[in-house]
């Protein structure tokens, strides 16, 4: 995964929130995955139209501090189960 690439949520994900957990959930095909406070930052940044340094950076100014790896690794499995893609355009 390269700093330009642009991560978006596959066709089949949503991401939504549940308001009887009262979190960010991924909605999959028979699957609900509830995420904690810094995933669903990460993900309602992959957009298509964010990068992964730009996503890093919006994160940094949120937060104190933001590791890059982290953000990457978080990325790198999502894109593993088919839930995160990189943008073609």
């Amino acid at each position: 995964m390269s700093s330009s690439d642009r991560p978006r949520l596959a066709r089949h994900v949503r991401l939504t929130f549940c308001r009887t957990r009262q979190r960010q959930v991924l909605q999959l095909p028979e699957t609900v995955v509830v995420l904690n406070g810094s995933g669903a930052d990460i993900l309602q940044l992959c957009d298509g139209r964010h990068t992964v340094a730009e996503i890093v950076s919006e994160l940094g100014a949120r937060y104190q501090t933001v590791p890059d790896e982290e953000v990457r690794q978080f990325l790198t499995r999502l894109v593993a189960r088919r839930w995160v893609e990189f943008d073609d355009g």
